[in-house]
């Protein structure tokens, strides 16, 4: 009877203990496992924050980018305008130079042609000899011209082209197409495929 007390006794202390020596390592069970949560919680917030930044580097790295190819595409079209400058510069930097000749090329042409055919003979040898001499002049003038892009105008029976003709007068002319060119004033140039003196011309018109 002493013996069965006694186990009552000390039954309730020893469950009271078991409870004790279990209750720690259920607590330490729920600390870790708030631990892992709460480092769970951290890295997703770490990992969102690393998202962010990076779409907003990728941002960044497009517009940087976009304004390189912009700058680039500004850097080759100046350099295109700038060599298309020089070439023209090359080509049409002698055109004040050439109308001054011009005027040389307009006299030498009105002497050659106020000379009379008929006085060129041999028993004139010296009008003979100047004739001679200005039509070589002139021939050699227009060789020089044709060297350096210049070409004549004499656009007689031709399609009247604003961009060419100068129009002083307009008359109608039996056998002549209406718009076309019937007579010449004064020869044209272009140089290098501009115009540099337009020819001026007599035009046809409608009867």
């Amino acid at each position: 009877l002493t013996l069965s007390m006694f186990c009552l006794r000390t039954s309730p202390r020893l469950l009271c203990a078991a409870t004790q020596q279990k209750n720690p390592g259920q607590n330490l069970e729920e600390d870790q496992s708030q631990s892992q949560n709460e480092q769970k919680a951290e890295t997703s917030s770490a990992e969102k924050l690393l998202a962010e930044e990076k779409a907003k580097l990728e941002e960044q790295l497009k517009e940087v980018t976009d304004k390189y190819r912009r700058a680039l595409a500004d850097a080759e079209n100046v350099r295109q305008r700038s060599q298309k400058l020089v070439e023209e510069a090359k080509l049409y930097g002698i055109q004040s130079f050439c109308k001054d000749l011009l005027e040389v090329a307009d006299i030498l042409e009105k002497a050659t042609e106020s000379v009379p055919k008929e006085e060129i003979k041999d028993d004139n040898p010296h009008l003979k000899s100047l004739y001679e001499g200005l039509v070589m002049t002139e021939v050699q003038i227009q060789k020089v011209f044709k060297k350096h892009g210049l070409l004549r105008l004499d656009p007689v029976g031709a399609k009247f082209d604003p961009y060419e003709h100068e129009a002083l007068f307009h008359t109608p002319m039996e056998g002549k197409e209406p718009g076309t060119i019937a007579l010449v004033s004064k020869i044209g140039y272009k140089l290098h495929g501009r115009t540099l003196r337009p020819a001026l011309v007599g035009v046809v018109k409608d009867p």
